[in-house]
């Protein structure tokens, strides 16, 4: 689908409704703080659909009035080497990762839809019996005015101000740089965290997994990238899934 071919700046805002391609996408983005382990098992089930015009925190702006979709393809597909299941629908709310407080969902009114799916990863070349390395959680946020850039200021300040957090009685330590040449703005975030066994006992050495939040004009994605049962998850995947993901949502919106 094409919504315009005028430059980004002088693309209109409109109010965002899940086609009928997804399904049951939920529209929530209430946060919680700690974050809970990735279920034992993907789901294989293609999504489903459904469509709302609730938002994550805050009602749409009054301003918009014109409703447009945001279809599959605006999301990533892992290629087939790396996908351990197909991706699916994923409530937002379940989507968004969980720091110190509220950080990633706090989009305000000018949030007009949003909406998230899950990709499961493996190693290249793994044998399928393997299970699966992690998942990565993606969540869309498209807004009205000058929204995305203002989610995007706020999400940096809130982040400088969670150093580090507690998760289940571990900490977590939370490191931010800027992430260049994706999109027109990016942001990625290391979580460092002690190692445990299967069994809950500390190995001595440590874990990590990242976030990536992106900016393409009026909308963000938001990429938590997870290793499977709390294991590390994998950056070089997670990379590519970012760049892939940024140029699905760009060729979207044009």
């Amino acid at each position: 689908m094409r919504r315009n071919t005028a430059p980004p700046a002088a693309r209109t805002r409109h109010v965002f409704a899940l086609i009928p391609l997804l399904g049951a996408v939920a529209l929530a983005a209430a946060c919680t703080t700690g974050e809970d382990p990735p279920a034992s098992a993907p789901a294989t089930a293609a999504p489903t659909t459904g469509a709302s015009s609730a938002t994550p925190t805050d009602p749409p702006s009054p301003s918009a009035s014109t409703p447009v979709t945001i279809p599959t393809s605006a999301f990533v597909e892992l290629p087939a080497e790396l996908r351990k299941s197909p991706r699916r629908s994923t409530p937002v709310q379940d989507a968004l990762p969980k720091l110190c407080a509220n950080e990633f969902g706090t989009g305000g009114r000018q949030v007009t839809a949003s909406a998230a799916m899950t990709v499961t990863y493996q190693k290249a070349g793994e044998p399928s019996s393997n299970v699966p390395q992690g998942m990565i959680h993606q969540t869309i946020f498209t807004f009205d005015g000058d929204g995305a850039p203002g989610y995007l200021t706020r999400l940096r300040a809130a982040v400088q101000a969670c150093p580090s957090y507690d998760r289940s009685g571990d900490p977590v330590t939370v490191k931010s740089q800027a992430l260049p040449g994706v999109g027109d703005e990016a942001l990625l975030l290391t979580r460092t965290w002690p190692e445990t066994s299967l069994n809950g006992e500390r190995t001595g050495g440590t874990a990590s997994s990242q976030i990536a939040v992106a900016r393409v004009d009026t909308a963000v994605t938001v990429f938590d990238d997870q290793g499977w049962e709390g294991t590390s998850g994998n950056p070089a995947i997670l990379d590519r899934v970012v760049r892939d993901g940024v140029r699905a949502l760009d060729a979207w919106q044009r």
